[in-house]
């Protein structure tokens, strides 16, 4: 009976297969477009160079699925956090010992121990009052993250001319159907019947539209939700760049320089309100592609990207598909979609930021470098002193009746990361490589923005550290598998929060489908 059914299976994925492939090759050509296959790895802007001859009026519809499967393990060192019908604090790593108020200076409460019989769960042997540790990591096993994919529907309305929409089907922030966004761009402007503009346009492309913003290079290899194609290894960069925005970009591409300026409203919806509170995000783009004989190739390139005031802004935290590590360094209250960037670190500036990215990219026949230099600094609206309330009665900073709230200095993280890939076979269509990743910078801890007491929190300098070992097979241009075996370690993070002593590992793999 097994048999047969691994028979039935193996039957069953092959002839999946081969529909994949006849309908990726039966799709119609689109020009100025980057494939969502193989041939789409190491593809950043699309180039000028025109290889799709206009015939009419096309449409594309294509998809992207990706099913992992992790065994993952992690821990931490934080004080326990209880939370019950009152909440107690540790007063130091494992001492036991439980006091009301988080700095020790509450009453010491007694007989509070662990409950053998509920993971993560404390009890008061004295009264039977049940408590959560709030800071207790997750009780994971191996097993098979919720499938991700992606619709995607591309147009060519004219020559030169072409609409761009991706919608995620199913993700672990939003497991329901979502909107990504889509674009409009534009390589030629033969419907404007200018023979100058045409001369013009020939090194000029425009995107508008709601987007992915094109800052830094690191996006063009992450993964993003059933797309996990163009990335060589599981999971994106801790502090991971990348937002869709309602703006345009205007580009000049020309012998290998590229330049590229632009400007959106500044964040990940469109609105109409606060406009006091509401900047446009100004980035841009200036580099250099050039593409040798025998496969070589040299890229560097610079970004930057600026707003000086926000609702919210989430350039780290624009992501709606979600990471794939699930629930590393959650609590044992966690849900798919309540925390879905596991693994990540968003730095909180939601309200200006501003952003330089460094990216260089070589590759020697099979051998490839690609690098990401980035320095970031902002603050959150509270750290800025704009939130304000009218009652003097109310407490802020801990003050009662305290109304001034003073602009604190704004915040800095740095990343670093590099990974070294060697591409081999026919085609290239095996892969092995090494990823190394790092941020450090002042975080913040135990803001608050409520009415009865704001509190623009604690500042602390923390560090993380990442170490991932990948590999992958193309087995067809259509079909990635890939795995990797992952460490991340979080340093000089509070006592109080859960991650501090933070360590995670284990190995992930994966499938992917891309048409």
């Amino acid at each position: 009976m097994k048999a047969k059914l691994l028979k039935s299976s193996i039957t069953l994925a092959a002839l999946l297969l081969s529909v994949v492939g006849v309908w990726a090759q039966t799709q119609p050509n689109i020009q100025y477009f980057r494939p969502y296959d193989k041939r789409g790895v190491n593809v950043y802007e699309t180039s000028k160079v025109d290889t799709v001859p206009f015939d009419g009026l096309k449409i594309r519809f294509g998809a992207n699925f990706t099913q992992g499967y992790q065994n993952l393990s992690h821990k931490n060192a934080a004080r326990a956090i209880l939370s019950g019908t009152t909440s107690l604090y540790e007063t130091g790593v494992g001492t036991g010992i439980f006091n009301t108020k988080l700095d020790g200076s509450g009453t010491t409460v007694a007989n509070v121990v662990p409950d053998g019989n509920v993971y993560g769960g404390y009890i008061n042997t004295t009264t039977n009052t049940t408590y959560t540790n709030t800071n207790q990591v997750y009780q994971m096993a191996p097993g098979f993250p919720l499938a991700m994919a992606n619709f995607n529907i591309d147009a060519q309305l004219a020559d030169g001319v072409r609409v761009s929409l991706v919608s995620y089907m199913s993700s672990h922030h939003h497991n329901e159907f979502w909107v990504k966004g889509g674009y409009f761009q534009i390589d030629k402007v033969g419907f404007m019947g200018s023979e100058f503009l045409n001369k013009l346009w020939k090194n000029l492309t425009l995107k508008v539209g709601h987007m992915e913003i094109n800052y830094g290079d690191a996006h063009f290899r992450r993964s993003d939700g059933g797309n996990a194609m163009y990335n060589p290894f599981m999971e994106n960069n801790i502090m991971d760049a990348f937002t869709t925005e309602i703006g345009a970009e205007l580009y000049w591409q020309k012998s290998g320089f590229i330049a590229m300026m632009a400007m959106t409203d500044g964040e990940i919806q469109g609105s109409v309100s606060k406009p006091g509170d509401r900047k446009p995000s100004i980035y841009g783009k200036f580099g250099y592609d050039k593409k040798f004989e025998n496969n070589n190739r040299f890229r560097l390139t610079g970004s930057f990207y600026t707003t000086a005031s926000s609702i919210s802004n989430t350039l780290y935290g624009g992501d709606r598909t979600g990471s794939n590590y699930q629930y590393v360094m959650e609590n044992t209250a966690a849900t798919l979609t309540g925390n879905p960037f596991s693994g990540r670190y968003n730095p909180g500036f939601k309200d200006n930021v501003t952003s330089i990215m460094i990216n260089p990219f070589v590759k020697v026949g099979g051998l490839e470098l690609f690098g990401t230099y980035e320095t970031t600094s902002g603050n959150s609206q509270v750290e800025n002193g704009e939130i304000k309330y009218s009652n003097p009665t109310l407490s802020y900073n801990g003050v009662p009746g305290n109304l001034t709230i003073s602009k604190l200095p704004n915040r800095t993280f740095t990343q670093i990361e590099a990974d070294l890939i060697y591409r081999f076979g026919q085609n290239e269509k095996y892969y092995v490589g090494a990823k190394y990743n790092t941020v450090s910078g002042t975080g913040v801890f135990g803001q608050s923005t409520s009415a009865a007491n704001i509190n623009q929190g604690t500042r602390v300098d923390i560090s993380i550290d990442r170490v991932a070992f990948g590999a992958g097979w193309f087995i067809t241009r259509n079909v990635l598998f890939k795995g990797e075996y992952v460490t991340q370690t979080y340093n000089k993070f509070p006592t109080d929060n859960i991650l501090s002593g933070g360590q995670f590992n284990g190995w992930v793999v994966q499938g992917i489908i891309g048409f």
